[in-house]
């Protein structure tokens, strides 16, 4: 059988040294122990962790970066940008964008990724002859880059709320809940395999009526059920307007809110809110470098956990794509608001960017380097200019995805010293597909 030998391994209940991981054909680990290598061992040096997840992904956002930042500007100026790409793309060269965008997530160490997907239709809103041509554009582009997907296929109904879909934002929608919800359970249909699940996603308030939010709550039980919640204070303001309460307390009266749901950013919340989330046991995922780059601010991740509410993270519009920086700013960023350090360890980091990210995502089994588990890992080395001298133990304090060794998805290496296996030289395949896209 397979095995890989870790000079230092991340598991569950403590870090190890010298740990023989041994992998079954079918990419699952059959046995974790202290021990000698195996004279077949594959040697993995550094500090192994289990893959990362990044539980929130909008892969063409990719193209954005260091694009948007001409006069400063605001959340909703980036968003006119993003409206001028999302006009741009079709299955093809979606295809080959997120392909790439992948392949970058690999190299740097995620494992698995949560596509808030709604980028739907064609530019004038007609769904494509086959309904999820975009769709299965990023499960293609997933397959190939070798990482696991979860496509949060998201409902997208308004321009805001009480208005009607305008310009590029057509290309999003589907008209009710019954339609959006008959074109997702043909991804369902279709199965699942080893590396791909389907959940749903609410793209916010602004853009599905509140009417309509139950029977979106009701829609693919049992899947994963993400949503956009108050990254923005206009939109806590267009809610309390139009519903006279904010977004999250309109999300549990409409039973949105569960434990198979997902908050994404949840910067703008009051303590009522914070409670209805965490009696809920709704996860909340936050994406530290987008809310830094848009300038959202910093949401309550130590009062969130408190409540009960489980942290994972993603990276959204890809301003960074680094696991572990962003892992890192969960913890800045507590810091910056409460002045004290150590709001998280470091355990609990790792945490919310591998077991509880892939919980979120439907991958309940993974996410950690146990009997059962897929043999997702990712080794870090330890002798790079930001890594020597540090401890073991403090390495998500101090790593990047620079120090990235080798990544292993399935028990097959994807990716080694910033390279991908199968799709070579990454920044090369990114640099062409975003200079085709806005040529």
């Amino acid at each position: 059988m397979l095995s890989y030998w870790c000079s230092h391994a991340w598991l569950p209940d403590s870090l190890a040294d010298g740990v023989l991981v041994t992998v079954a054909d079918d990419g699952t680990i059959t046995d974790v122990r202290q021990a000698d290598p195996r004279p077949d061992s594959r040697r993995l040096d550094g500090v192994v962790f289990p893959g990362f997840a990044n539980a929130h992904s909008h892969a063409f956002h990719r193209a954005l970066r260091g694009r948007t930042h001409a006069d400063g500007g605001t959340f909703w100026t980036w968003r006119d940008t993003m409206y001028r790409l999302a006009q741009r793309l079709d299955p093809d060269s979606y295809l080959r964008l997120a392909r790439a965008v992948y392949a970058e997530m690999v190299v740097c160490g995620v494992t698995c990724v949560g596509e808030f997907h709604y980028l739907h239709h064609d530019p004038d809103g007609r769904p494509y002859a086959d309904a999820n041509a975009m769709g299965h554009a990023l499960r293609q582009a997933a397959a190939d880059a070798g990482l696991r997907l979860t496509l949060l296929d998201t409902c997208y109904l308004t321009g805001g709320i009480g208005e009607p879909l305008d310009g590029v934002q057509r290309r999003f929608g589907d008209g009710s809940v019954a339609v959006w919800a008959e074109r997702v359970e043909m991804l369902v249909d279709e199965g699942t395999d080893a590396t791909t699940r389907i959940g749903a996603a609410v793209h916010s308030v602004r853009a599905v009526p509140a009417r309509e939010l139950p029977e979106l709550a009701s829609a693919l039980p049992g899947r994963p059920l993400h949503v956009h919640v108050s990254e923005q204070p206009a939109e806590n303001a267009a809610c309390l307007a139009a519903h006279g309460r904010s977004p999250v307390a309109l999300l549990h009266e409409t039973g949105v809110l569960s434990p198979r749901t997902t908050a994404v950013h949840a910067t703008h919340l009051s303590p009522e809110d914070v409670t209805l989330l965490g009696d809920s046991g709704t996860a909340v995922c936050f994406c530290p470098s987008t809310e830094a780059d848009l300038a959202d601010g910093l949401g309550p991740a130590r009062e969130l956990a408190a409540a009960g509410c489980r942290l994972c993270l993603g990276s959204d519009q890809h301003a960074v794509v680094d696991p572990l920086t962003e892992a890192r700013a969960l913890e800045h960023g507590e810091r910056l608001r409460s002045g004290h350090r150590g709001r998280f360890t470091p355990a609990a980091l790792v945490a919310a960017a591998t077991v509880d990210g892939h919980a979120a995502l439907g991958w309940p089994e993974a996410g950690a380097i146990s009997v059962g588990a897929p043999c997702d890992l990712v080794a870090v080395r330890t002798d790079t200019v930001r890594t020597a001298g540090a401890i073991p133990e403090q390495l998500p304090l101090v790593a990047s995805a620079t120090d990235v060794a080798t990544v292993v998805v399935g028990g097959r290496v994807v990716a080694e010293d910033g390279r991908h296996t199968t799709l070579g030289d990454v920044g090369a395949l990114l640099a062409r597909e975003i200079g085709e896209l806005w040529a």
